[in-house]
């Protein structure tokens, strides 16, 4: 298979994933994800046992890009909408903890597999792979509870009312607003914080994908360059944890903001910047900021819109994401195919961070009763 045909492949899978990202949300608000989960983890290690086994092209429209997206789609809504639940005071430190799973994993996975293909074959390492997601998604996933209602309890960091002793019903423990996805998408702080997800991913991901490619251009060997990504990923997970924590204390809104400006200013100095170092103090930064930003982005999405269908909301918010990843590349790989050079696209890169500040800086706390004060905005 052409690189063409085989990013093809990858392609159709995160599109399938926005639709699945949807309709993933909608049912762990319904059926819970212990149930959701469960499902999720078949899909996936179906998928990359059925993938060990394809012969042609057409065979991994269905086998990955399909199967693949039905399992692992809805995978970052349903974690987080999850842990949301859970927490109330310390929601922004929990997101960040989830979150940064994914960092982990690929700093994990990502040399296993290669190990596995370079000591058996691609073949044998999608049904080693295709068993561990199989087993592990699945019983992980028997374990989660949707509220901490089903258990007789409220959210860490809740507060109540009732009388020691009696059991909380459910909607003795509404969020600042417990909205429903056609409320949710009525409103415009859905959009304002829709938009600047998508702002967002659309300058991540055209810097995850081009920056390898401009390091090179500048002399940079390509080893030394795919070290670029890796200190992104590991700088990432602080991020979460440490940005995540203090969003709990100064406010997810003012720090979110604070972030944008800041990776504005982090990005726009790729206009500049060729060295080395330089380049990997760039690298840290970014992927500080990132974890941060993307942790926090996800708890508004919770204390503004609430739990009731947290999941859908999620969802959706999910699709913007998605396509500020499929905009983001391209519009980066044009402008160098226009130009021979990376300033332009770099430059709306930075345009981008500042339009989500802009946008986050425009959404007002939704005007509900609440018993929450202490949440900050």
């Amino acid at each position: 298979m052409s690189r063409g045909a085989t990013s093809g492949i990858f392609s159709i899978y995160m599109l399938l994933c926005c639709v699945i990202a949807v309709a993933g949300g909608w049912a762990m608000d319904r059926y819970g994800p212990r149930k959701v989960g469960i499902l999720m983890g078949t899909f996936t290690g179906l998928s990359l046992l059925l993938t060990s086994q394809a012969r042609a092209p057409w065979q991994l429209l269905i086998t990955y890009s399909l199967l693949f997206s039905l399992g692992t789609g809805a995978l970052y809504t349903v974690v987080n909408s999850t842990a949301s639940r859970w927490f109330v005071k310390k929601r922004g430190l929990v997101v960040g903890i989830t979150s940064s799973g994914g960092g982990v994993g690929a700093i994990i996975i990502a040399p296993f597999a290669t190990f596995l293909i370079s000591s058996l074959d691609w073949r044998a390492a999608f049904v080693v792979m295709g068993t561990i997601s199989l087993i592990s998604m699945v019983a992980l996933s028997t374990v989660l509870l949707k509220d901490p209602q089903d258990i007789g309890c409220l959210p860490d960091g809740a507060e109540s009312g009732l009388l020691k002793g009696v059991i909380p019903r459910k909607e003795d423990n509404l969020e600042p607003t417990d909205l429903t996805l056609i409320q949710a998408c009525g409103m415009k702080q859905f959009w304002l914080l829709g938009f600047a997800w998508l702002f967002v991913s659309l300058s991540l991901h055209m810097i995850f994908i081009h920056i390898v490619p401009y390091a090179v251009d500048r002399g940079i060997s390509p080893m030394d360059a795919a070290f670029i990504l890796s200190l992104t990923g590991l700088a990432n997970m602080p991020g979460r944890l440490v940005l995540g924590r203090l969003s709990d204390v100064m406010g997810r809104k003012a720090l979110a903001i604070m972030c944008a400006l800041v990776q504005f200013a982090v990005v726009l100095s790729l206009i500049w910047i060729s060295g080395l170092w330089m380049l990997y103090l760039f690298a840290i930064a970014f992927g500080f900021l990132w974890g941060g930003s993307g942790a926090m982005i996800t708890v508004l999405i919770a204390d503004l819109f609430g739990t009731r269908s947290l999941g859908a909301i999620m969802g959706m918010m999910s699709g913007g994401w998605s396509i500020g990843a499929a905009i983001g590349p391209a519009i980066g790989g044009y402008i160098f195919d226009m130009s021979g050079r990376y300033f332009g696209a770099f430059g709306i890169g930075a345009a981008a961070f500042l339009m989500a500040a802009c946008l986050l800086a425009l959404i007002k706390r939704i005007p509900i009763m609440t018993s929450y004060d202490e949440l900050q905005y």
